[in-house]
């Protein structure tokens, strides 16, 4: 290990590996490029409890690391006490006292330069006075207060109260971050410029450094057993089903245009792939739906697809499904909420709609071979303009102030 780097803090609100969701995507690769730059201090937690089984080769890589359980029971007990103290939920939700000691610690026995923090649940552990001689970047990913706002109008009774009072503290709660960190990042420019009009006075202090796709590992070219029926129709929806907006948008989807798509193509497959299928998504099975729980390998289902659905009813930021199934040349049927945040251009790259009907139309015109074209240009655009190293460059950059 090079004793001249400089000492760094990640605190990442779920452990960044394997890269197997959204922002586990995004955090594992900060934490690759961190590593070549920096002594890296990794304190994180973990909610599922196959994930213990990384932990080894992450305190391997890392200067030292700090990984503490996060069972889901008492993680939503704790957040109730945001109900008394007039906080977010989210912020309890996280908090433990064991993860401050050590970032204290860290900071002092260390000579802590440089904080990472991901998510802002995390940024209670280095937020307070003391931290104020370091440089802290925060990297939002998205702007969660707006995506709880989504969830309120989404809901009706307690659920509707509770969704619009957690985006009000949380919006809150980014504004007094933004002031306090020396650099927020999110997503995408749209999350940025969103951002940038609720804090207008440190506006400058706002980036956007979007996500990538591993264009090598998401190759269509390499040859991969189909998964599917022969002769089906597969359409796929990637993504992990306890998440409620994947939820939503695969309950809306086989409700609403679901059967619109049969009536033209009886052999349609509707697969939903994903770690976590609640009971109200494994009740939609049925001779043409296929909910498939965890796999050890979403290429084959990618790669096999007839098309890539991501049904997006509420959403920020980038959704890394319609990304990688871009990568995977497929044909991607997206809504507009889908789309946020990614440079494709609609019928040139992908397919939009946002009815039912319209949106069942895109899809059955690629099933009939109507619609094809979309899949090559679609790796073409993430190749060009959606690599990670440039990303990744790009964090550390700003990390060290460079930017």
């Amino acid at each position: 290990m090079d004793q001249c780097l400089p000492h760094l803090l990640f605190l990442c609100h779920r452990i960044p590996y394997p890269p197997d969701k959204g922002d586990k995507i995004r955090s594992y690769r900060w934490l690759q490029e961190l590593l070549k730059h920096f002594h890296v201090h990794l304190g994180t937690f973990i909610d599922d409890p196959a994930d213990w089984a990384y932990v080894p080769q992450l305190r391997e890589r890392c200067a030292s690391s700090l990984f503490l359980p996060l069972p889901r029971n008492g993680a939503t007990f704790r957040s109730l006490t945001g109900l008394f103290s007039g906080t977010a939920l989210t912020i309890p939700y996280y908090r433990d006292a064991r993860m401050r000691r050590w970032a204290l610690a860290c900071r002092i026995s260390h000579g802590i330069k440089y904080v990472l923090v991901f998510s802002s649940a995390m940024a209670q552990y280095a937020e307070n006075s003391s931290w104020s001689a370091v440089r802290r970047v925060i990297d939002f990913v998205d702007v969660d207060s707006d995506k709880w706002s989504q969830y309120a109008h989404r809901k009706r009774g307690p659920a509707a109260l509770i969704f619009r009072r957690e985006a009000k503290r949380l919006a809150a709660s980014e504004s007094r971050l933004a002031h306090v960190f020396d650099a927020s990042v999110f997503v995408s420019d749209h999350e940025a410029a969103l951002f940038r009009s609720y804090v207008g006075d440190v506006a400058e202090r706002v980036q956007a450094i979007r996500n990538g796709v591993d264009t090598s590992y998401f190759d269509a070219g390499t040859d991969r057993v189909s998964p599917y029926p022969v002769l089906s129709e597969p359409v796929v929806f990637t993504g992990v089903m306890d998440y409620w907006t994947n939820i939503d948008a695969v309950l809306w989807f086989v409700r609403e245009v679901w059967p619109r798509v049969k009536e033209k193509r009886p052999r349609a497959l509707f697969v939903i792939v994903g770690a976590k299928p609640i009971p109200e998504v494994l009740r939609l099975r049925s001779e043409d739906i296929l909910v498939t729980g965890r796999v050890a390998d979403v290429r084959p289902y990618l790669q096999h697809a007839a098309a890539v659905v991501a049904p997006m009813r509420i959403a920020r930021g980038v959704q890394n499904k319609v990304l990688e199934g871009m990568a995977m040349g497929r044909p991607v049927v997206v809504t507009s909420k889908g789309l946020e945040g990614i440079a494709a251009v609609p019928g040139r790259d992908l397919l939009v709609a946002d009815e039912p009907a319209a949106y069942a139309g895109e899809i059955v015109a690629v099933l009939s071979g109507c619609a094809l074209k979309q899949g090559p240009a679609a790796r073409r655009l993430v190749e060009a303009h959606y690599g990670w190293a440039e990303s990744a460059q790009k964090m550390v950059a700003l990390v060290l102030g460079e930017r």
